[in-house]
């Protein structure tokens, strides 16, 4: 009986939004537009784009609106949630992008980890670091079509010249890696030679241990205070 309600209550819920105008026309509108909102704050936030004038002959690449209901176990409603996409599929090789790779930890090396926390009785953490590709520079001239909804000027004419990643560009995932390495070893960390994507960093008898896994990060470490600075890394890469 409990499995039958349950299964009737999930089928009056509403289907997240194929498209931007799918969400303009459902019953949560003003709530998609409130997210949408807020993941153009944070890419103003994080100096994305600048508006320019699209140089002559140059196609810009489309982008569209992602929605996605965030839900507790219990099926409750969380947060409503929006990603600005670029369409990567129309992006050229050697001119829009070049290395496409996403560099992750292996299961051994979180294996290994999770047994030296254990046996250690070592302070373990977990960070999801928001608006991950965000933080990542691009080395290619890229124009995007400007995001529907948040228009400025003639949109045939005015559109993003990105400076920096976003999902859905073939080079967002590397470019985020690259970005992430060059600010942790900043910090003084070291990358582990047999372990992608393990970092750890020794002072005197502290230790701390660093585990990426794209937007995840473990973090083990027999002393609280080793934590702070990749805390405050993640959080900084969290507006």
């Amino acid at each position: 009986m409990y499995l039958q309600e349950h299964e009737d209550e999930i089928s009056l819920i509403e289907d997240d939004p194929i498209n931007f105008f799918h969400a303009m026309k459902s019953s949560n509108s003003q709530k998609w537009i409130d997210a949408m909102e807020v993941e153009i704050k944070s890419m103003r936030g994080n100096d994305v784009w600048d508006l320019v004038e699209l140089p002559e002959g140059v196609k810009p690449v489309g982008c569209n609106w992602i929605f996605k209901t965030k839900r507790d176990s219990m099926g409750n409603i969380e947060r409503y949630k929006t990603h600005l996409v670029a369409k990567g599929f129309t992006q050229r090789k050697d001119i829009d992008y070049k290395e496409t790779f996403s560099l992750v930890s292996s299961k051994n090396s979180f294996r290994t980890i999770m047994t030296l926390v254990a046996h250690f009785d070592l302070e373990l953490h977990h960070m999801d670091v928001k608006t991950t590709f965000l933080s990542g520079d691009i080395d290619e001239t890229i124009y995007m079509v400007q995001p529907k909804n948040f228009v400025s000027g003639n949109p045939k004419s005015m559109v993003c010249k990105l400076k920096k990643s976003i999902y859905g560009l073939k080079q967002a995932s590397s470019q985020w890696h690259h970005k992430f390495h060059q600010v942790i070893t900043s910090y003084g960390f070291e990358a582990n030679m047999v372990g992608d994507c393990v970092y750890y960093k020794c002072s005197g008898s502290k230790y701390v241990f660093l585990i990426l896994y794209v937007d995840d990060i473990l973090l083990a470490s027999n002393d609280i205070g080793l934590l702070h600075k990749p805390r405050n890394f993640c959080r900084t890469n969290s507006k």
